[in-house]
């Protein structure tokens, strides 16, 4: 009887922290949308990451943004040197 209050105890602790942390509305919020759309997507679990913001990326934006890093990198690195460059010019005289 005292193993089953303990973990009782635990369970409702463990509820308070999911209510206190908003975690309990953003999931309930999530199903409710879920509910209420009129045609159910055909997976339910990808449209609760969706709406959670855990599905990151598609795989091309993500190779997109990878190829824009790399140029603006690129970028940067030659106005570094641009302003080295100027800077010693600017001392020198």
């Amino acid at each position: 009887m005292a193993h089953y209050r303990a973990s009782e105890s635990k369970r409702e602790q463990f509820r308070r922290y999911l209510e206190k942390s908003g975690v309990l509305d953003t999931i309930t919020s999530v199903l409710v949308a879920l509910y209420e759309e009129t045609e159910k997507p055909n997976n339910a679990l990808d449209f609760i990451k969706l709406h959670l913001g855990a599905a990151g990326p598609e795989p091309a934006d993500a190779e997109a943004l990878r190829m824009e890093l790399a140029d603006l990198q690129q970028k940067c690195n030659l106005l570094m040197e641009e302003n080295k460059e100027l800077r010693n010019r600017v001392r020198c005289c």
